[in-house]
């Protein structure tokens, strides 16, 4: 193979040698094996040793060793190969309990598993590696990272210092709903992360990303962002159920406010709720801190009260820290499948959005239905003391702001 050949290699960061190593490493015994990759990284020139050893998934002093042995004369190798199943074991095959150690200690405030869906961590790898240590496990920072990627868990972005001081109680809060949300899980009870989305401008106004369409062909959109009078914008309030990854979107066009925010959550109950849960007495809403279903506002909690004498349903509110919203689960699991879906995409219309909304899905299963709502919500509504006092509601022990149950009381008349 020439030197162009392997300068396109180069310029693919490595995804065809991937895919040739893939296909014919396999065949090869183990002494093959490190002359092949050898000769390739020989072969590239500089960076060839870094570039072979990522594609293949070996170390950098493998190939280095494999490049002496180029250099040996056939005869006078000898080279060794290792039987099958031969060689160094890893080291979570050498310590059983590693792994099981490890996720001891991710388990009760991490996140991304199926099986604790509000799960959060902040521990670092090297942490992690220190404490294993500790407890018998001898492990490094990269073999905790290893372990973490083997078990679904990924590198994620850092946490923004712009939202604000961070709470003393942050995990102690995410370990709460956390575990509110398992019992509740464990015992079919409905899970529901809800969120205002971004509000996107209707009409045809440039959307970021892009699309595949003809070549030399774009979609032609404003050049400036200036709100169409006519269309005016949409609001997208989602119930994200955790339980069966589904999701629903009213899109509103006039305010958000608690009123429309607990008006959408009652439609997700009427419309899907209820179907999907008909012995369910209890609800359990995880929401951001702050918006339009922030623990601070009155109507959010008067609303709320008025829903769970109309739906018989107790509804139990854990908020997420302040600061935290990015990680409110219906951002990741809902919001940001819907963003992609409509990418590069001008929203032309309210029910260009409804459409595009509904017709998200995800290789996991997600589905998720939408609808309009055109009623008006006007800001500004006051709460009187005496219809705040009339709110069936239960501070729980822990952080009571953030916690709460508002009871269902069928003698209860919230006006």
């Amino acid at each position: 193979m020439g030197s162009c050949s392997y300068t396109a290699l180069m310029q693919t960061d490595e995804e065809i040698l991937a895919e040739k190593f893939a296909v014919v490493l396999p065949h090869l015994d183990e002494r093959q094996r490190r002359l092949l990759l050898a000769a390739e990284a020989r072969a590239l020139g500089r960076g060839g040793v870094s570039l072979v050893a990522r594609a293949a998934g070996v170390s950098r002093q493998t190939i280095h060793t494999a490049l002496t042995e180029l250099d040996t004369p056939p005869t006078a190798a000898g080279g060794r190969v290792r039987r099958p199943g031969g060689g160094r074991k890893r080291r979570a095959e050498r310590d059983p309990g590693l792994a099981a150690a490890l996720d001891a200690l991710v388990e009760p405030t991490s996140r991304g598993d199926p099986q604790s869906p509000l799960r959060w961590t902040t521990k670092s790898t090297r942490n992690l590696a220190g404490t294993l240590t500790g407890q018998g496990h001898p492990a490094s920072h990269t073999l905790v990272a290893g372990l973490l990627r083997e078990q679904g868990y990924s590198l994620q972005a850092t946490r923004k210092t712009l939202e604000g001081a961070q709470h003393p109680d942050r995990d102690a809060q995410f370990r709460y709903i956390n575990d509110t949300a398992r019992a509740y899980l464990d015992q079919g009870l409905p899970v529901v992360s809800v969120d205002t989305k971004k509000k996107e401008l209707v009409g045809r106004f440039a959307n970021k990303g892009r699309e595949w369409q003809p070549t030399g062909a774009p979609v032609e959109v404003n050049v400036h962002d200036f709100p169409d009078p006519l269309l005016g914008k949409a609001i997208p309030y989602g119930v994200y159920d955790l339980g069966r990854n589904s999701g629903w979107v009213t899109v509103g066009t006039d305010h958000d406010t608690a009123a429309f925010a607990v008006a959408t959550l009652g439609r997700w109950w009427e419309q899907v709720g209820q179907v999907a849960y008909p012995a369910a007495g209890r609800l359990l809403v995880t929401a951001d801190a702050g918006g339009s279903n922030g623990y601070r506002l009155r109507l959010w909690k008067v609303e709320l009260a008025r829903l769970a004498a109309e739906t018989g349903l107790a509804i139990t509110v854990c908020h997420l820290p302040p600061g935290t919203s990015k990680w409110n689960r219906i951002e990741h699991r809902l919001f940001s499948h819907i963003s992609m879906n409509w990418r590069g995409r001008p929203l032309e219309s309210h029910e260009v959005i409804i459409d595009l909304i509904g017709a998200t899905t995800t290789r996991t299963g997600l589905t998720v239905r939408a609808e309009l709502d055109r009623r008006s919500y006007p800001k500004g509504v006051k709460v009187a003391d005496a219809a705040l006092a009339a709110v069936p509601l239960s501070r729980h022990e822990l952080h009571g702001e953030w916690n709460y149950t508002i009871d269902s009381p069928q003698k209860t008349q919230i006006s």
